[in-house]
Parts: C-alpha cells; structure tokens; sequence
C-alpha cells in the first residue's frame, strides 16, 4: 500500500491530518512526560493505540485552550466535545535531525512535493494561505487544514491542526464530510547508539462526522481505522527517517532534490537544502560549504530517488526509475 493509500484510509475515509506536546507544563517536564508515554506504549503498539476517555481527557486538558485565539478555539470546541471517533496513537520513536523534523512539521507541504516528485503519492497539499493548506488525496478526499496553534517547548513543541472536508468513494456507500482535529506532540529521546538524534511524536485525533456519516465511521470504518492508524503514522516516520539519514549521508543528494520541488517556494527549498548540508557536516565542522560536485556527488545524488523510493513502489517502478 502506497503512502498515499494509507494516508487516505487514516484521514480521508474521514478527513485531513496533523498536530504536536501538552503546553501547560515547563520544558523540562515535556520530554519527561513524552518518556513516559514511550515506556507506557510499548504494549500499547499491539491494539494501534488508545480510545480510552482518560487518554481522551488528557488530551483535551493538555490543549491551551486559553492560549489560542478565539475565532480558532470556537472552531475546534465542538469537535472536541462532540468527537464521533477519538484515537490516541502510540508514541513513534525515529531517528531524525531535529531541524528536520521542525522544518516538515512547519512545512508539510514541502515533504508532499518531495513525494510527488519520486511518484510515491498522488496527495497534494497546497498552500491557500497563512498556516493554511487545500488537501486532495486522489482517491476523493478533499478539505482544508489549518494550524490553528503552535508553541515550542524547548526541543519539543505542541501543533494544533483543525481539518475540514469530505470523502467520495468505495470506502463508504454515501458522501462522508466532517471536521477533525489533530494534537500533534513531539520532543527528543535519546539518542540512538551511534549518536544520531531520536525524536519521539504522538498524535490525538478528535473525528467529528456529519449526519449520515457518524453511522458509517461508528458502525463501519472505525475498526478499519484504528487497525490502520498507527501503522500509517509508523510509515510517515519512517520515510522523515529514511530522508533524515540521506541528508546526513548524502547532503547534497538532498540539497538537488530539494532544488527540484516544483510545488515549494524558493526559500523553502533553500532553506531544506542547507538543513540537509548541515546534517551532512561533521560535528563541529561549522557552516555548510556549497561548492563544485565531483563525481561521486553526482553519482550519489543521482541515486537519492530510488534510494528515498524504494521502500514505497514496486520493482517495475523502481526499474523505470533507475531507467531514467
């Protein structure tokens, strides 16, 4: 199942995603806190996570409801008082640059262009706005989401989504629309053996359908989501895995591809480029230096596509990449 597949059946059979760490407590306890939930989700990642009402009401009171300005706070109420399907998924552990991982949490769009560009996706998420993105997955999802809040919290942070859309297609018998939102929570863990950062991301998701559709997800889809939920997120993290240990092993393999993003602004794909030329350097070997490619660069990052692919197409498509 592709990226894109999976992305559809968690949130378009009912609409957009994404979020991120309780803001009500200092910096120092978020990473203790998301530790915790690490320890305490490991049994966790069997059923997919958690629909309890305790996770749900320490969801909800961990959101800083009076930290976020009116307008969005009344936007995002009804759907957390009146959620048809409430998920918490368990805690991803990945090994990524932490630069990274803020820079696709802020830029979502530039890792759906990236996908777009090595064909492993037919999602489009395209800004219409400030903090705001028109979603179209290809398989008859469609919505807007919005970032209706974000804080950091010393190496971590807290995001705040709320989606609106609709589904068109097999996966239910009448049109599905309904609004979502989506606490995205992440913070460092630690270290991996070689070193290399580990980060640590959980997200709650509140389901909110309209009409018919609560019928539909409550009696029909909702096993099919809770199966799939946490294997979706699990693939999401690991290709910013997967792209992470490029930049680290072949910086300027990256830096092109973020050159070729044809969906991503100019500064963004500078910006992409010099995080992946920083992960690429040594430690302490100061600011990224640009300069001419001999030919094991190019060679390296000629094979960046099929390399960030592989996991996600089929051999005949890699072939035809390769064929390129």
């Amino acid at each position: 199942m592709t990226i894109a597949r999976q992305w559809m059946v968690w949130t378009a059979s009912v609409v957009a995603m994404v979020g991120l760490l309780p803001a009500r407590r200092a910096a120092a306890d978020v990473t203790a806190d998301v530790a915790a939930d690490v320890a305490a989700g490991q049994s966790a990642r069997s059923d997919s996570g958690s629909s309890s009402r305790e996770s749900r009401r320490r969801a909800i009171e961990s959101l800083p409801l009076d930290r976020i300005a009116e307008p969005q706070r009344k936007a995002i109420e009804p759907c957390l008082k009146a959620a048809t399907l409430y998920r918490r998924l368990p805690v991803e552990t990945i090994v990524c640059d932490a630069e990274l991982l803020d820079f696709a949490l802020a830029k979502p769009e530039a890792i759906v262009d990236i996908w777009r560009v090595l064909g492993i996706s037919r999602l489009s998420l395209d800004p219409v706005g400030p903090r705001q993105w028109k979603l179209s997955d290809g398989y008859g999802t469609v919505g807007v989401l919005r970032l209706v809040h974000q804080e950091r919290q010393g190496r971590g942070g807290l995001l705040v989504f709320h989606g609106r859309g609709a589904y068109t297609g097999p996966l239910s018998p009448k049109n599905l629309t309904g609004s979502c939102v989506l606490l995205v929570r992440h913070g460092p863990g630690m270290p991996a053996v070689d070193g290399r950062e580990r980060q640590l991301v959980q997200i709650d998701t509140f389901l909110d359908m309209d009409g018919v559709g609560l019928e539909i997800v409550t009696r029909t889809l909702q096993p099919l989501i809770v199966r799939s939920a946490a294997s979706n997120l699990h693939e999401i993290c690991l290709f910013m895995a997967t792209l992470s240990d490029s930049a680290r092993t072949n910086p300027e393999g990256v830096a092109q591809l973020a050159g070729r993003l044809p969906q991503t602004v100019a500064a963004d794909r500078q910006l992409l480029a010099t995080i992946a030329r920083r992960a690429g350097q040594p430690a302490g070997g100061g600011l990224p230096q640009v300069g001419r490619l001999d030919a094991a660069d190019i060679a390296a990052a000629n094979r960046l596509q099929t390399e960030l692919a592989a996991r996600w197409l089929t051999a005949d498509e890699l072939d035809r990449i390769q064929r390129q």
